[in-house]
């Protein structure tokens, strides 16, 4: 477009018809202020993407940190008479299932992925009963948490788990922490960049896409210059823009999503 409008231009009654003959005083103000205000928007917008990409990468994390110290107190505090060790070796192996789908299950529920099948260690203690009732509910992690705070409950009343309750209450909180923090990382999917926000910016950059092959044909000696010029400009400002727009939702299939796979494994 920069090189057809060098050409167009070369006509001064088109170019004085079009009125860019000068770009000084006002006209050369509101370029500056358009661009001003886009260049603004786009840094805008990039920082903000970033801002949740990472937010959604330091909550799964903290989630995940979370819930292991929980598995691992619960493991610590188990009963370690010989006559118990038959009901903490069931209660252990249904604890560390319960864990394995309780945090595949989160990051299901953040997935924005096509293929969601994650890996998970079998089911063997669980009743069939339960896993149908679990496949038609509509958040999966909730349900497993309250399994795995009745399985810690009846643990502990059974002398499963022997520990004072005030240190007992630890892991409940940490596993409270963990599904606070499912829900702050759900809050990037459910809460987008405002529409209105992403189309003004879009409308803008096609626009400036166009003022920036102008300026360059009218300001260029060369059609070559006028070519790399607006070629450089707008691919700087597309890309920048492309890059927001590829992190701002961090739970998806693309290239810079987040591993969820990887940190089910």
């Amino acid at each position: 477009l920069a090189v057809a409008l060098f050409f167009f231009f070369q006509d001064p009654e088109w170019k004085n018809w079009f009125g860019v003959s000068s770009l000084h005083g006002s006209k050369g103000n509101v370029l500056a202020g358009f661009y001003t205000i886009l260049g603004f928007l786009i840094v805008f917008r990039s920082q903000q993407a970033y801002a949740r990409w990472w937010e959604g990468a330091s909550l799964l994390q903290q989630m995940r940190g979370e819930w292991f110290n929980a598995f691992s107190s619960c493991l610590a505090f188990c009963n370690t008479a010989p006559e118990k060790a038959a009901e903490v070796e069931r209660f252990v192996q249904l604890l560390v299932r319960l864990m394995s789908m309780l945090y595949g299950a989160a990051l299901n529920d953040v997935s924005e992925m096509e293929d969601t099948s994650l890996q998970f260690i079998d089911f063997t203690d669980l009743q069939e009963s339960s896993l149908v009732f679990l496949e038609g509910a509509h958040i999966k992690s909730e349900i497993i948490l309250q399994w795995i705070q009745r399985a810690i409950c009846e643990a502990a009343g059974s002398d499963v788990i022997k520990v004072a309750p005030p240190i007992l209450s630890r892991v409940y909180n940490q596993l409270g922490n963990g599904i606070v923090m499912l829900n702050n990382a759900q809050k990037l999917n459910e809460f987008p960049v405002p529409f209105p926000v992403a189309q003004m910016i879009l409308l803008m950059l096609v626009l400036h896409w166009f003022l920036t092959a102008q300026l360059c044909a009218v300001c260029s000696e060369s059609p070559w210059w006028a070519f790399i010029q607006a070629f450089v400009v707008v691919l700087m400002y597309w890309s920048l823009h492309y890059i927001g727009e590829e992190l701002e939702q961090p739970f998806g299939d693309d290239a810079n999503d987040l591993p969820i796979s990887e940190m089910q494994a």
